[in-house]
């Protein structure tokens, strides 16, 4: 199997601070990889060393004539560029030829068209043309014209990650792609990932992506690489196996050391004469000694405030931007204790429902908030700060003292000792701290504030695995009320009660169970929906009792099978015809500009179709 990729004794520091040191791995073609360390361990660093953009001393060698993608955390466009040149900016011959295609069908100069598509039609390009315009659409990048200078985070992070799947280079390097993207987004990209013949190695903190697609886990421990053959599931299993075998090898070094600490200290006059050997073994053991291994992760006893009998109240309360209805005549009540899940597509709404309960927004309707109630918002553009300022002072802003789950008051720098800020760390500027880092300290800061209607919006991204499992062990426990906006589905499972789904049109169903839940319940609605179509159907196309009584032996078509064989056969032609005519006419040269661009976003429409229902006559035609 070939080595796309192999480092040897990789290491980076800034300074005096050693970010990995002597890292030796291999990503081999088909690996699907991903890479598990804390925040501040240096995953992005290390994603942009294998990219060409960092940097280091040891060896990297790439596969000869490998093309290798990179997706940043946090993207990097060209001033002045548009949203189209951004995800057709490759310089592979068939994408510049299909960005030349697209041009002149945004310009309406049909010369410029006609030339476009003779080129299109030598290249062979329509079918790529179609997968371009399914993953725009699936990621749902916005409006082709728009500057990238005035995209959201989530925006620039989607079109980024557009233009690296429409270049389909052999080796991703994928750094948070799930980032920004909603659960439908998430889905489909598994399923594209999982599809494609591409070879990855992808820092993601989203479990489901981990156990469904990954096959290989390295993980970045204290500057130690270990490899995981395995999902995310397995990795555990065996990350608690190697820890608990390092540490029984601890206590037995640590025996051993007892024993040759007395050695060395009896008769320190006859030192000269002791063992040689034995003396270095001796320094040795006692580093095996202190290698004890835990991992360092955050630890939440942050209090909650009094909480009163009334959160908050909504009745029919609405909210649109002009004809735009985000919120229609929506009516609940919050109870203590509840956990609330709140998903649906971008732009539904869900932004604007949190804004409207923190009172960011004021709508039309009644909200009534409780006299007790203490919000706690965590929101998805992260920590706000000033250059300049320390990771303290921040802090200090909101408090001196925090209150603690026991009821006892603790100073703001052993609080944040708590988050994994030890004291050097926090008199370091927040505009040095890594994203993971930024979103820590973030989170610190909220919870600090003693909430009791606490309401987390994508608290999931940046965060590494093992600050989640905290958090969500933090939340389990919560003493008031949560409200989370979250596409990582393990995340949802494990906390809420209940779902707010965001159906569009400011419509908004209250689903009793969690994310899974929901997902089975959309499965089951569709199979319903598709068995009653076809009892239907097959009551309608049955001539006989006879016929209806008698069931098909195993194998064979069925007699609606038969029909829709015939009916696919017949649109198979039509289909063919239509684009037949449709080349016939996009290749003239004599259509005006308006009636090339319909017949132009027609033929795709009609090559997906035909793909659809070839595949379907080939699967009845062999039974």
């Amino acid at each position: 199997m070939a080595h796309f990729l192999h480092a040897e004794q990789l290491s980076k520091s800034f300074g005096d601070r050693e970010l990995f040191h002597d890292l030796n791995f291999v990503i081999n073609q088909g690996d699907r990889t991903a890479l598990i360390a804390p925040n501040g361990a240096g995953k992005t660093t290390l994603m942009k060393i294998l990219a060409g953009q960092e940097d280091f001393s040891g060896s990297l060698t790439v596969l000869s004539g490998t093309t290798v993608g990179y997706l940043p955390q946090d993207p990097v466009f060209t001033p002045g560029h548009t949203v189209f040149q951004e995800v057709f900016a490759s310089s592979g011959q068939t994408m510049q030829i299909l960005a030349s295609y697209e041009e002149a069908l945004a310009s309406g100069d049909k010369e410029a068209l006609a030339k476009a598509m003779d080129r299109m039609d030598h290249a062979q390009a329509w079918d790529y043309e179609l997968r371009v315009r399914q993953i725009l659409t699936r990621l749902g990048v916005p409006d082709g014209n728009l500057p990238v200078t005035v995209l959201s985070g989530g925006q620039r992070k989607r079109v980024a990650l557009a233009r690296l799947l429409v270049e389909e280079p052999d080796f991703l390097l994928l750094d948070e792609p799930t980032n920004h993207l909603d659960l439908d987004m998430t889905e489909w990209l598994a399923d594209y990932l999982r599809r494609s013949r591409s070879t990855f190695l992808m820092v993601t903190h989203d479990r489901y992506f981990l156990d469904s697609i990954c096959t290989h886990i390295l993980e970045l421990d204290q500057n130690e690489l270990f490899s995981y053959q395995g999902n995310y599931a397995y990795f555990l299993e065996k990350r608690e196996e190697r820890l608990s075998a390092q540490n029984q090898s601890v206590s037995r070094a640590r025996n051993l050391y007892r024993k040759e600490l007395d050695w060395m200290r009896r008769m320190p006059q006859a030192r000269a004469t002791k063992a040689q050997y034995r003396i270095d073994a001796f320094y040795k053991i006692r580093e095996q000694a202190r290698g004890q291994r835990s991992a360092k992760t955050v630890d939440i006893r942050v209090g909650t405030a009094r909480l009163g009998s009334k959160m908050i109240v909504l009745d029919k309360v609405s909210f649109a931007y002009g004809e735009r209805i985000m919120l229609k005549d929506f009516s609940y009540q919050f109870a203590r204790f509840e956990k609330v899940g709140i998903v649906g597509l971008n732009g539904t709404g869900k932004s604007t429902f949190l804004n409207i309960l923190t009172g960011g927004i004021q709508p039309q309707g009644l909200v009534e908030v409780g006299e007790t109630l203490r919000v706690g918002y965590y929101r998805q553009e992260g920590i706000s700060f000033t250059p300049g300022q320390r990771v303290i002072d921040m802090a200090r802003e909101i408090a001196e003292m925090v209150t603690m789950g026991d009821g006892s008051a603790c100073p703001v720098s052993q609080f944040l000792t708590h988050f994994l800020f030890p004291p050097e760390v926090q008199y370091a500027y927040v505009d040095r701290l890594s994203g993971g880092e930024r979103r820590r300290l973030y989170l610190a800061t909220v919870l600090m504030r003693n909430p009791n209607f606490l309401i987390l919006d994508e608290p999931t991204n940046d965060l590494d695995i093992l600050t989640l499992q905290v958090l969500e062990d933090y939340l389990l426990q919560f003493q008031g009320c949560l409200v989370v906006v979250s596409h990582d589905r393990y995340f949802l499972d494990k906390l809420v009660d209940h779902l707010f789904v965001f159906e569009g049109g400011g419509s908004i169903r209250d689903f009793p169970g969690n994310y899974s839940d929901y997902r089975e319940y959309l499965e089951w609605n569709e199979a319903n929906s598709r068995e009653a179509a076809d009892a239907i159907s097959a009551v309608a196309e049955v001539p006989s009792r006879t016929t209806a009584a008698r069931s098909p032996r195993p194998g064979k078509r069925t007699y609606r099978e038969q029909k829709e064989l015939e009916q696919l056969e017949a649109d198979v032609a039509l289909l063919e015809a239509e684009k037949a005519t449709l080349e016939s006419l996009l290749s003239s040269g004599t259509t005006d500009a308006e009636a090339l661009v319909a017949a132009s976003h027609r033929i795709g429409s009609v090559l997906q179709e035909l793909d659809e229902k070839t595949d379907r006559w080939l699967e009845l035609s062999d039974k």
